[in-house]
């Protein structure tokens, strides 16, 4: 029997302004995300790629349509209820790395757990765990500063998967490196999928990166197509 989509969407509509200034951005775009698959979007600069990602990660609200988390509907959870399931089910992975200067590598990615309440030592077990799984052990002490873009990077991916989400959700993670960075990145990523189990979903603007995922769609004038 089929497993359940891990993240789906039904329908999703995305309007800007009012009146005749109005911009459709997305226009009835639908997506159900197995669990475990890489999933890759491509699309135009512009073309509301990080838009469906903000709405499917219950960030920004859709103007028509619904988002499931598992069997719980985005548009119907309590501000709570979406706090903890973007900390229980979902993982994020920005262009910018978004780390706190002032945290150490460590702290920054047992920051999601002990947010979620967990005492710091078996927080920080954790995070030196998966630190260790993204080749970050030796760093574990450094703060953002005194680590390159892409060890940086590699610290928000270990922060998205410490709490073993079921869905991981990337906007253009690879954008701001170098290219060997980049690769080194996305090879992580691919990995990590594979031995966690974990699905993502990747906004990217190179092919070549998205034609290593499962599955491609591309994002065409508001309109999700296979690719």
């Amino acid at each position: 029997m089929a497993q359940a989509a891990v993240l789906q969407a039904h329908h999703l509509s995305k309007v800007y302004g009012e009146g005749a200034h109005t911009v459709q951005v997305l226009n009835d775009v639908s997506i159900a995300v197995k669990p475990a698959e890489k999933l890759a979007i491509i699309g135009a600069s512009g073309s509301g790629k990080s838009t469906l990602l903000h709405i499917l990660a219950g960030l920004d609200p859709a103007s028509a349509g619904e988002v499931y988390v598992g069997d719980v509907c985005l548009s119907h959870a309590s501000p709570q209820q979406l706090n903890e399931l973007r900390n229980q089910q979902l993982g994020f992975i920005y262009q910018f790395h978004h780390l706190l200067a002032e945290f150490s590598a460590l702290d920054n990615v047992a920051m999601p757990l002990r947010i979620r309440g967990m005492a710091k030592p078996l927080a920080q077990e954790c995070a030196r765990e998966i630190l260790d799984a993204v080749g970050l052990s030796s760093r574990a002490d450094h703060r953002p500063a005194a680590l390159s873009g892409g060890e940086r990077q590699r610290v928000a991916v270990a922060r998205a998967l410490v709490t073993r989400p079921s869905c991981v959700l990337a906007d253009e993670p690879t954008g701001n490196l170098d290219a060997d960075s980049a690769d080194r990145v996305f090879d992580l990523m691919m990995n990590l999928a594979e031995k966690y189990k974990t699905a993502f979903v990747i906004v990217t603007h190179d092919p070549l990166r998205a034609a290593r995922c499962d599955r491609v769609l591309k994002l065409n004038h508001g309109v999700l197509e296979e690719s």
